[in-house]
This record gives structure tokens, C-alpha cells and sequence, in this order.
């Protein structure tokens, strides 16, 4: 049977369930990549990586908090004899796991006109999204001395091939599915109808979607499909009903949502019956000036306090950390 396209939202039956034990997790994961503006047209050189130092800090604290994360890392990075020097130990040590992000702007090769809709890897030419993705995988498994088997398209953008090429390089895990985001206005796909909780891509139960979770909150959550549309005409409308209590999307980030944001996140999904959360942050985040969310060290301190607050609160929600290979481990076939 041939796979379904990321783009299409699933069939029920395709979600998916956890082993018995496997009880609430979270899984946190860090789009490592390299530092640009993002309000400028892309590039294909000249970006720096002085935050990955920052790495160091971030992965204290998240041992601090019984926190394995994920870094899905793109080709700057994954060239970047300094980055293989702070995470490859990590890595080897279990105490961080590496998994593939593909910005193809800086992703050799260069075939494509670099352009907004070409930053969306699925917009390419199938072979091409291939061959950058393999190159992009040989680099790590070279670099990091491990298989990823987890992987999330830059700008969320997958295509109508991109399932079929994740499984025949073995990856088990896709997260690039942005539950309740529309990027078409932007040349990239639409999400709004897909669902927050985990599903199979396929019948044969190979490639599992792990969307980055969002939550409706509100009197009108439960209409969040149709309120959609209808704030895209109206972008003043969401700042109304939000104010009002009737409706707001949070996305689970430190990234431009608030604590008391992700506490309502947390507790609609929870109340929801959501098994397994991912929370998602950019690592140039960790340095202040290279995104538009962390400008300043009070907004870096900001960050951290998010982090701390939602963990803690996980914790007294009974939600543990978990990891790529316990998902692989823990979900039914």
C-alpha cells in the first residue's frame, strides 16, 4: 500500500498507543541550527554558530532536571567540529540524543534557487530533498558516531515524498507535523487539521509522526478548525478572544509563550488524554540576539525560568521525561 503523504491528516485508526506503564511523558527537543536574521531573505553561507558554546550550560541544566534532550541538528552543525566536540560525548554517555533537521538554504547540494518556498525541503524536487537529506545523515552519523532515528524538517516543511525517503534511511520518528499551524501564505503546508496526539504515517506501523504540541484553550477550543480561517481575516479578532478567555492557540515552546500559557497547554492536553508532549526551543535561543524571541539575558533568564516552571509542573502532573529510543521501545506495533 503506498504511504500517505505528511500533509494529509490521519485516519483515527492510525493512532498511536503506548505499552502499558508507559504512563504521561514529555520529550524535549532543540532545533540546533545556525544563527541567521530571520527577518531577511535566506542564504546559503555566512552564518555564525558562536551559541553552540552555550550548549554546555543548557545541558547542565537540563541534567539537572532529569531531562535527556534531543538536538536535531542541521548541516552547519553537524560539520561543526566544535559541536561534535560538545555533543558526541553527550551522546555517547546517553545523556543527550542526536536526531536530523534539514535546512536545505545551507545544505549542500546546491541545485535549487534559494527562495521562501525552496526553505521548505518538500517543496524540492523529490531527488533533491533525497540527496540533501542523505548527505545531511551521512555527516552526522560520521560526525556524532550515531544513527538518528528521529527527524523534523526545518520550517516544518515536509512534502508529499518525504515519508517514503525518512523510511528507507530507517529514521522511526518524524516531528515536523506543527498541530494547528498554517504555513501556505509562506509557500508551506497546512497543519490546522492535523491531530495533537501521536499517529503511524502508514499502514505497516514504520514511521511514526510526533507532532510539536499545541493546545486550543477556551470556551471556542473545541471549534479551533473553524476559528482558524476566520482569524486570518481578522488578526485583531485573536487578541479579543483570547483577552476574553474564549480562544487562543498556545504552542508547548519557551519560544513566545508565557509559563501560565503552558500551564493551560499542559492541562488541556493532560485533560485531553495526550500521552506523550514535546516541547521545542531553537538553540540560538540560548544566546541572546539571534532570535527574535531571546534578545537580552533577562529574556535568556526568562527562557530558563519557563523551562523550570513547566518541568516543575509536569512533575506535579506526573508527566516524566522520556526519550527517543523509550519511544521506540514503548509505542505498540
Amino acid at each position: 500500500m503506498a504511504d500517505r503523504s505528511l500533509l494529509e491528516p490521519p485516519p483515527a485508526s492510525h493512532r498511536a498507543r503506548f505499552a502499558p506503564g508507559f504512563g504521561k511523558r514529555v520529550l524535549l527537543t532543540v532545533d540546533t541550527e545556525e544563527e541567521f536574521d530571520w527577518s531577511k531573505p535566506f542564504q546559503s553561507s555566512g552564518h555564525g554558530l558562536g551559541h553552540i558554546l552555550r550548549i554546555v550550560k543548557f545541558q547542565e541544566f537540563c541534567e539537572g532536571m532529569g531531562v535527556v534532550p534531543v538536538y536535531l541538528v542541521d548541516w552547519p552543525v553537524a560539520t561543526s567540529a566544535q559541536a561534535r566536540e560538545i555533543l558526541g560525548p553527550l551522546v555517547r554517555d546517553k545523556k543527550a540524543e542526536i536526531g536530523i533537521q534539514l535546512h536545505p538554504w545551507v545544505n549542500p547540494p546546491h541545485r535549487e534557487e534559494i527562495s521562501a518556498p525552496n526553505s521548505f525541503a518538500g517543496n524540492l524536487p523529490p531527488d533533491l530533498e533525497r540527496e540533501k537529506f542523505g548527505r545531511l545523515a551521512d555527516a552526522i552519523e560520521e560526525g556524532f558516531g550515531c544513527v538518528p532515528r528521529i527527524y523534523r524538517a526545518g520550517r516544518y516543511g515536509v512534502g508529499h515524498q518525504t515519508a517514503r525517503m525518512l523510511k528507507d534511511r530507517g529514521i522511526a520518528i518524524d516531528s515536523s507535523v506543527r498541530t494547528h499551524h498554517d504555513y501556505r501564505a509562506q509557500s508551506g503546508p497546512d497543519f490546522s487539521n492535523h491531530p495533537e496526539y501521536p499517529y503511524w504515517t502508514d499502514e505497516d506501523r514504520k514511521l511514526l509522526e510526533l507532532p510539536l504540541t499545541t493546545c486550543y484553550w477556551g470556551m471556542l477550543r473545541r471549534q479551533g478548525a473553524l476559528m482558524l480561517p476566520l482569524l486570518r481575516r481578522f488578526p485583531r479578532l485573536g487578541g479579543a478572544l483570547t483577552r476574553m478567555g474564549m480562544f487562543e492557540r498556545i504552542p508547548l515552546t519557551p519560544e513566545g509563550t508565557s509559563k501560565e500559557e503552558a500551564i493551560r497547554c499542559i492541562d488541556m492536553a493532560l485533560d485531553d488524554g495526550m500521552e506523550l508532549l514535546v516541547v521545542s526551543l531553537h538553540s540560538p535561543s540560548l544566546m541572546p540576539g539571534h532570535t527574535p524571541y531571546v534578545q537580552s539575558e533577562d529574556d535568556l533568564d526568562a527562557l530558563y525560568d519557563w523551562l523550570r516552571g513547566a518541568y516543575g509542573y509536569f512533575l506535579l502532573r506526573g508527566v516524566k521525561p522520556v526519550t527517543v529510543e523509550e519511544i521506540i521501545d514503548s509505542v505498540a506495533v
